[in-house]
């Protein structure tokens, strides 16, 4: 895996966590697997503008139901109860289900998503 696709990995939720938009543009930059000076130049850029997008409840959304397809096969029941109870409940403000889907990611050992920007940035799921 190359550099810029380390970066893209650990930027990909969190970009779409903030902006569907942002996260199209950046693919559409990738989709060739060419890497330029060009394409790192606007790479940055895209995610200085994602960071001033704050996260919407549809973005927050969006962002963690894909992080949930890595658990949706393995999960027990109470944990698929727990995760549609935080969606339900889910707003940028009242944020469980990063800290929830975290503690999935560190049980089932998903080191995709454990070194993910979205779920290593989340402050209430930081351990102490």
């Amino acid at each position: 895996m190359t550099q810029w696709q380390r970066e893209w990995a650990y930027q990909k939720y969190w970009v779409m966590a903030h902006s569907q938009q942002h996260y199209d543009a950046i693919r559409q930059l990738a989709s060739n697997n060419q890497w330029s000076a060009t394409k790192e130049a606007r790479l940055k850029q895209l995610l200085a503008e994602a960071a001033r997008q704050p996260p919407t409840k549809a973005t927050l959304t969006t962002a963690y139901q894909h992080v949930w397809g890595y658990f949706k096969k393995r999960c027990t029941t109470a944990e698929k109860q727990r995760y549609l109870a935080l969606l339900a409940t889910l707003t940028p403000e009242h944020d469980l289900l990063g800290p929830f889907l975290r503690q999935l990611a560190l049980k089932y050992q998903v080191p995709y998503l454990l070194s993910s920007r979205l779920l290593m940035e989340n402050k209430a799921a930081r351990e102490t």
